[in-house]
């Protein structure tokens, strides 16, 4: 008998104190607002009919404080992967997006367009950064579960979601994931499919 297709949900944290002052965090750590932990709480509804087998979630606290709320309430074995961690963003870390924006208007704007072609000063080196992200997106094909959640980043996602797509990095930031938007990605033995993305119904509470 020919096994389900894997399904990989690719979810990115709660709102982290960063998030809301709007402070660009790449390796930095921040922990979750209150609103971050209502979303990670309304998360869970989302799975609760989902029989997942297995939570991945990157270290930095973010998307892991998430992640730990999904393994608690639906009593699932949660693991962390340092293959996860959001991108290194260098040097501009901390800053404040917009002043950051309004002070290097060009170079933001080329560095969205295309973060291969023009990386920001001192950010993680792309090929360093594909090859971790790649090697975790390998891992993922071989594993017994077929339904897996993985907990982590707007950068390390879009990556994920480029790799298994084909599209490359040059397209990582064309993609968008709002906080606790869930993706969702379907291996069925020799390709991947994209199949959602950014769902935040479970956030309608919130309007």
């Amino acid at each position: 008998m020919k096994s389900r297709n894997r399904r990989i949900y690719l979810i990115r944290h709660a709102q982290s104190e960063y998030n809301e002052k709007g402070i660009f965090q790449g390796r930095l750590d921040s922990d979750l607002t209150p609103l971050g932990f209502v979303q990670a709480r309304l998360l869970v509804n989302q799975f609760k009919e989902e029989k997942l087998e297995i939570i991945f979630t990157s270290p930095q606290r973010r998307a892991y404080k998430t992640a730990l709320m999904l393994s608690d309430i639906l009593g699932i074995t949660l693991v962390v992967d340092e293959r996860i961690r959001e991108m290194s963003f260098g040097v501009l870390e901390g800053n404040h997006f917009w002043t950051m924006f309004e002070e290097n208007k060009e170079m933001i704007l080329n560095w969205l367009r295309n973060p291969v072609k023009y990386p920001l000063p001192t950010q993680e080196d792309m090929n360093v950064f594909e090859k971790r992200i790649r090697s975790f997106l390998e891992d993922l094909k071989k594993r017994k579960e077929e339904v897996i959640a993985v907990v982590g980043h707007g950068g390390t996602l879009h990556g994920l979601i480029c790799l298994a797509l084909g599209i490359g990095l040059e397209r990582m930031w064309h993609i968008h994931m709002d906080n606790t938007g869930v993706s969702l990605l379907e291996w069925d033995g020799e390709r991947f499919y994209l199949k959602g993305l950014n769902n935040t119904c479970h956030l309608l509470p919130l309007e």
